[in-house]
C-alpha cells in the first residue's frame, strides 16, 4: 500500500471544497499569479507556443485538485501547476513502470523517479501544493479514485516506444476519480504519416492513434482543441521533432524560427 500518496491527496481532499468553489476570477487570477512567478523566469520564453493558461483551463484545473503529472521532465510544467493548485491542492509527479518497458537504461532516468523528486522540487524552488513523486508501480488500493486530473504533457511517444501506454494508462485510470479527467498534449504527425515514422522515435504520433490508444483504456474522448497547434510544422523532419525549437538539434536555419511543434491537445473522462 502506498502510504505517501494517501497521506499527500487524501487529506488535501478534505480540504478541496473552498478552492473548488471559487469563481473564474479568482481561479484566472491564481493561474496568472503562478505564470508570472520568479521560479518561472528561465520558463516564460516558452509560453507564447505552449499556451498554459489556455491549456490548463481546456482540461478544467482549478486549484484545490490533485493533479497527477506524468515524466515532469525539467518541471517546465511543474513551476506553474505547483503554485497554481495551492496549498489545498496536491501535485503528484508520477513516473511509469519501468519494469514493463523494453528499454533497460531507462530505468536509471525515470524508474526512481519518486527518490529524487525532493532533489527536483529544491531545484525548481516552488511553493504551493503539496507536491510528492510516486512511481505507478508502488501505489496500492487506497491510491484508487483519489486524483481529479492526469496530465501528460509530450510524453506519449516515449510512452508508446517503450512499450509503456498500457501500464501508464492502466495506473492513471485507476488512481483518477469517478468523474476525474486525463489530458493529453502531443507532437502531432499529418494523419497520412507512415507507421515507421510514428512509432515514437521521431516524436511524432497521429492525432487519431493517439485517441484509439487512450480510448482503448477506459476513456472517453470530450473534446480536442488546437490551442497548442502549430501550421508552420511540416512534422516530416528526418530526425523527427528535435529538429524544431527548442531543441532545433539539426540546427535547420529553415526551421528556427517556427516555434515548436505542431501539437494536439485531447481531453479524455474516465469511463465508468
Amino acid at each position: 500500500m502506498r502510504k505517501i500518496l494517501l497521506a499527500a491527496a487524501v487529506i488535501p481532499a478534505m480540504l478541496m471544497t473552498a478552492p473548488l468553489a471559487a469563481d473564474h476570477y479568482g481561479a484566472a487570477q491564481e493561474l496568472a499569479a503562478a505564470l508570472s512567478g520568479e521560479a518561472r523566469d528561465g520558463d516564460r520564453a516558452r509560453d507564447q507556443y505552449r499556451n498554459p493558461t489556455e491549456t490548463l483551463n481546456f482540461f478544467k484545473v482549478k486549484p484545490g485538485m490533485t493533479v497527477a503529472d506524468v515524466v515532469p521532465g525539467g518541471g517546465w510544467y511543474s513551476r506553474v501547476l505547483i503554485p497554481y493548485l495551492g496549498a489545498g491542492g496536491t501535485y503528484i509527479g508520477l513516473s511509469p513502470d519501468m519494469s514493463r518497458s523494453n528499454n533497460p537504461g531507462l530505468a536509471e532516468r525515470w524508474g526512481e523517479y519518486a527518490a529524487k523528486f525532493s532533489q527536483a522540487l529544491a531545484g525548481w524552488n516552488v511553493d504551493g501544493a503539496k507536491a510528492v513523486g510516486v512511481n505507478i508501480d508502488e501505489l496500492g488500493e487506497d491510491d484508487a479514485g483519489t486524483v481529479d486530473r492526469v496530465l501528460i504533457f509530450r510524453e506519449m511517444h516515449n510512452l508508446h516506444r517503450f512499450e509503456l501506454v498500457h501500464s501508464t494508462l492502466k495506473g492513471a485510470r485507476a488512481l483518477l476519480k469517478d468523474d476525474g479527467m486525463l489530458g493529453i498534449v502531443q507532437h502531432r504527425a499529418k494523419p497520412w504519416a507512415s507507421a515507421e515514422y510514428t512509432d515514437g522515435g521521431k516524436g511524432y504520433l497521429r492525432q487519431q492513434d493517439v485517441i484509439a490508444m487512450v480510448e482503448a483504456h477506459g476513456f472517453d474522448l470530450v473534446a480536442t482543441s488546437e490551442i497548442n497547434a502549430n501550421a508552420k510544422d511540416t512534422a516530416d523532419h528526418p530526425r523527427g521533432v528535435w529538429e524544431m525549437p527548442p531543441i532545433w538539434g539539426s540546427k535547420n536555419e529553415a526551421l528556427k524560427d517556427l516555434g515548436e511543434s505542431d501539437r494536439m491537445t485531447l481531453l479524455f473522462r474516465k469511463r465508468p
